[in-house]
């Protein structure tokens, strides 16, 4: 049974703060060094002061000298939040996206109540472990799936707006008990959240809860870029329209389909490329291999959400960066003592 429960925020008080706007980013994860100077400078208060810190201490410290200025307040009484996002895609569409934000209890993986769908690496879970146990604060919600309705915006003002973003404080939360839960996005987080319960710590974590039935959920391709393809070959093909017929293979300004069942992220997989990087755009990766930085480009479809469910309710994982759910949720609406 998943125990999804609501909780009291902690949000930024915008009259200490200032504007909304200059305190949110991205998740930790996709910061690179030059925008995270940026956010910094954006404000002494921006959270990637919190999420990317110097040192964990440095975190705890900002963390406690906010709550202490009443940067940060912190509701009277527990509630759920609905979210909802207005986003262009990089397909140039515009969309709507709705979720809930709630408490989840964090449960292994085996008892089957939340799914996993990508592999993990040890490192980057070290570093958040140290930060939640030094700030004992869940800084950043998590992406999770379920298969249900969109969730409809309620007929008036939003409690807290930054951009697309939306929220409204909601008193009732629907009976998550029955429903099986996949991890879109923010796997090492979850599994942060597991071994800091198995220290004696909270077992909660913050969580957007995403109905699966919207037009607004989407999920695009991340295409590789390799130094080196193992001497994969396909069958040559003219340049492609914007829908892939597979897995192509772009080099020397001609393109090749590699032809397989697999899901396209599997096919990659398979032929172990060296020196991956990734992109969601097209056009940058076959531009990366005509200035000479790689060899080749592996353009692939997007996995499709059906897939996404098959292979984790069969226990299995993609490789990492399998999925790109767009756009990433923002990380400074809302925060989650434990």
């Amino acid at each position: 049974m998943a125990d999804v429960r609501p909780f009291r925020a902690e949000r930024y008080d915008e009259a200490q703060a200032g504007p909304l706007e200059t305190l949110v980013a991205p998740p930790y994860d996709v910061i690179s060094p030059a925008e995270r100077r940026d956010y910094l400078a954006r404000s002494p208060y921006n959270v990637v002061h919190l999420t990317l810190p110097d040192d964990e201490a440095e975190a705890a410290r900002d963390l406690a000298d906010w709550r202490a200025r009443t940067v940060l307040t912190r509701a009277a009484r527990p509630s759920s939040w609905l979210l909802s996002q207005d986003y262009t895609g990089p397909d140039g569409v515009t969309r709507t996206r709705s979720g809930l934000v709630a408490s989840l209890r964090a449960e292994p993986y085996a008892r089957g109540i939340v799914l996993p769908h990508e592999r993990t690496h040890a490192g980057p879970k070290e570093g958040r472990l140290r930060l939640l146990r030094a700030t004992r604060t869940q800084l950043e919600p998590i992406f999770l799936l379920y298969e249900g309705e969109s969730v409809q915006a309620p007929d008036r003002k939003p409690d807290l707006q930054s951009g697309g973003d939306k929220l409204w404080r909601a008193d009732d939360l629907p009976d998550f008990s029955g429903t099986q839960l996949l991890i879109a996005d923010g796997h090492h987080r979850y599994e942060t959240a597991l071994a800091y319960a198995a220290e004696g710590g909270s077992p909660y974590l913050m969580v957007v809860l995403v109905p699966t039935w919207q037009e607004g959920l989407t999920i695009f391709p991340t295409h590789r870029v390799a130094e080196h393809v193992n001497g994969a070959r396909g069958t040559p093909i003219d340049e492609p329209g914007d829908e892939l017929p597979g897995v192509v293979l772009y080099r020397d300004g001609r393109y090749e389909l590699l032809e397989s069942d697999a899901l396209d992220v599997e096919v990659v997989d398979r032929l172990a490329p060296q020196g991956v990087t990734y992109t969601p755009r097209r056009d940058e990766a076959v531009a990366t291999v005509d200035r000479g930085e790689a060899e080749a480009a592996f353009l692939l479809r997007p996995t499709r959400i059906e897939d996404v469910w098959t292979v984790a309710r069969r226990g299995e994982t993609l490789p990492q960066k399998s999925t790109y759910f767009f756009p990433k949720l923002t990380s400074g609406l809302l925060f989650h003592p434990l």
